[in-house]
Order: structure tokens, then C-alpha cells, then sequence
């Protein structure tokens, strides 16, 4: 797993579109007199959702004074948590689980994928600009493992010929179908279940 790395080509300015300002005013509107700078973590999700994926200097600063709170303590919530990008991503992001469950399950061969197919380094945006990946700790879906998350959803149960056909589709502009492609329903188990079956979708 690489070290979060803070990009090099950063932009001068940063601010909230209308539709976001009014969502930001919304959220620290929630916390009570004193309390507002817990927002920051929404804000910050908020800021990299609205700026292809990634999260800016400018924008660390920006919600720093929007919270009235020192940017440095911004800037310790950005590099701390996986979920923050600190540089550009591709337009399909894949996060791929190498936690223990999806370890012993392949997950290594879906890193092998990603390599082959997107780039050979985490945190490098494929050529044609469309993917990059990255190794992450657990993504709490352990029971499908091995498994990713592309964006906001998840792709489960995977081999490294099927994370070869997703990827396919999306260097050629697609969306794959999110979900188990094992084919069962949710976290089902993979053989006939033995209990509630007289419940349709247990």
C-alpha cells in the first residue's frame, strides 16, 4: 500500500459552487453553537466530490475558514483518513480490499489486474485518463470477498479475469453492474442456505 501523496500541480483558488454552499451551511447548521468545526469531515467530502474526486490545498484552506478553525487541524483530517484523495484520480477510482479475508481469497489477483491493465503503480492515472487504483484497508464487505470499490459502489466476489472485464468496460466509457457476480442476492451464501427458508429474500 503507497503513502497518501499531496500533489505537486495545485490550484490558486478554491471555492463552494452555489448548490455545495448551501449544502455546507446546511450540514454545520446541525452541530450546535461552538461545536460547528465537526463538519469537517462532511465539507471536505462535499469539496472532493465537487473537484473530480480529489481534494485540493485551496479547498483545505477554504473550508478552514468557513469552519473559523486553524488550517493545519484541516489538513490532519485530509491526510488522515483513506477516503480523501489529496491528488488526481482517474474517472473510474478503484479501491481494492487487501485486508485479510480478501487476501486469502485472491485479492492479490485483482491487484495483479489492476496492474496489468491500469497502471503499474498505485496512484497513476491510466493512459487514457480513465482509471487509476489504489490498495485499501478493509471496506466492511469481508463476507464477498475478494472485492472493490469503484467509486461509490462495489463490485463483489470477484476473479481476475472478471476485474479484467470490468475494467475493459470501463477504459470503453461503461458502467459496470455493481453487486456480487457470483450471482447471489446480497450476502447470501454461496450454496443452497440451510435456514429461513421459508423467507424469500433472507
Amino acid at each position: 500500500m503507497s503513502i497518501k501523496k499531496i500533489s505537486k500541480q495545485q490550484p490558486e483558488k478554491f471555492e463552494f459552487n452555489d448548490i455545495n454552499l448551501k449544502t455546507s451551511k446546511r450540514i454545520i447548521s446541525k452541530y450546535p453553537e461552538g461545536k460547528q468545526q465537526s463538519a469537517v469531515m462532511s465539507l471536505l467530502y462535499l469539496a472532493q466530490n465537487q473537484n473530480q474526486n480529489w481534494i485540493p490545498l485551496a479547498a483545505m484552506k477554504y473550508i478552514a475558514k468557513l469552519l473559523n478553525m486553524p488550517y493545519i487541524k484541516v489538513y490532519e483530517v485530509a491526510t488522515f483518513y483513506s477516503m480523501y484523495n489529496l491528488s488526481p484520480v482517474g474517472k473510474y477510482f478503484y479501491q481494492v480490499c487487501t485486508t485479510t479475508p480478501c487476501m486469502l481469497r485472491g485479492a492479490y489477483k485483482l491487484v495483479e489486474a489492476c496492474k496489468e491493465k491500469i497502471s503499474k503503480n498505485e496512484n497513476e492515472i491510466s493512459e487514457d485518463g480513465n482509471c487509476s487504483w489504489v490498495e485499501v484497508e478493509c471496506l466492511g464487505a469481508c463476507v464477498n470477498a475478494p472485492m472493490i470499490q469503484i467509486n461509490e459502489n462495489y463490485y463483489e466476489d470477484l476473479s481476475k479475469e472478471k476485474l479484467i472485464k470490468i475494467i475493459d468496460e470501463t477504459k470503453n466509457g461503461k458502467q459496470p453492474k455493481p453487486g456480487s457476480y457470483k450471482g447471489r442476492f446480497s450476502s447470501a451464501p454461496e450454496t443452497e442456505r440451510t435456514t429461513l427458508n421459508n423467507l424469500k429474500n433472507a
